[in-house]
């Protein structure tokens, strides 16, 4: 019986550890996970949708979230940078919605660190509910969406139409303009002295 005994306490000591080792590798839900969305995964909604609304778990202080949408038709829909309310609501303004099935995909780093990325769908259709501004979201200043930014290249361009040798167009014309004037007024004064030493020629 005492050698019984004997086997069964390392047996008890080695359940006991295994089952530390499994509580401790555990994680206490470490990733911040989407509790709530407006509009939310798989939502109907109204045209005319501009304010993007996402809910997490806690949020690392002095992160901002990422958030970008592809409309229907795959091009992305532009997105304003994100500010966090509440210190775990991400809002956004975005360019107001047309019908069709949106994805909405975002990234964002819980208070722990870790960052976390997923993304969802929902339909913009007509005869579906108006979706209000979230409480969380009212009053904040939201800066508003870049819809420039499929365009940079295109100001770029133009701004590059507009350099002319490193110059901007209008610097550019004012100096060839000088440039001109400066060259006419030249050839005037050279005339002036060709005839001025043709008439002080000898004659013969």
């Amino acid at each position: 019986m005492r050698r019984l005994r004997l086997l069964r306490a390392p047996a008890v000591l080695s359940g006991c550890l295994c089952a530390l080792l499994f509580l401790g590798g555990a994680p206490a839900h470490a990733h911040t996970a989407l509790k709530d969305a407006t509009p939310g995964p798989g939502d109907k909604a109204a045209p005319g949708v501009n304010v993007l609304s996402l809910t997490f778990g806690p949020l690392k202080p002095g992160t901002t979230p990422k958030i970008s949408l592809v409309g229907p038709d795959g091009t992305a829909v532009p997105v304003g940078q994100p500010v966090v309310a509440d210190g775990s609501v991400a809002c956004a303004a975005v360019t107001p919605l047309r019908p069709g099935v949106s994805t909405l995909s975002y990234t964002v780093v819980s208070a722990d660190g870790d960052t976390q990325s997923s993304a969802f769908q929902f339909e913009v259709a007509d005869g579906a509910g108006t979706v209000a501004v979230p409480s969380a979201c009212r009053g904040l200043h939201l800066r508003a969406p870049e819809t420039g930014g499929a365009g940079d290249g295109d100001g770029e361009a133009e701004r590059d139409g507009n350099m002319i040798l490193g110059l901007s167009r209008g610097t550019a014309l004012s100096a060839g303009g000088t440039a001109v004037i400066v060259l006419a007024g030249g050839g005037v004064l050279a005339r002036r002295a060709r005839r001025s030493a043709h008439g002080r020629r000898p004659a013969g």
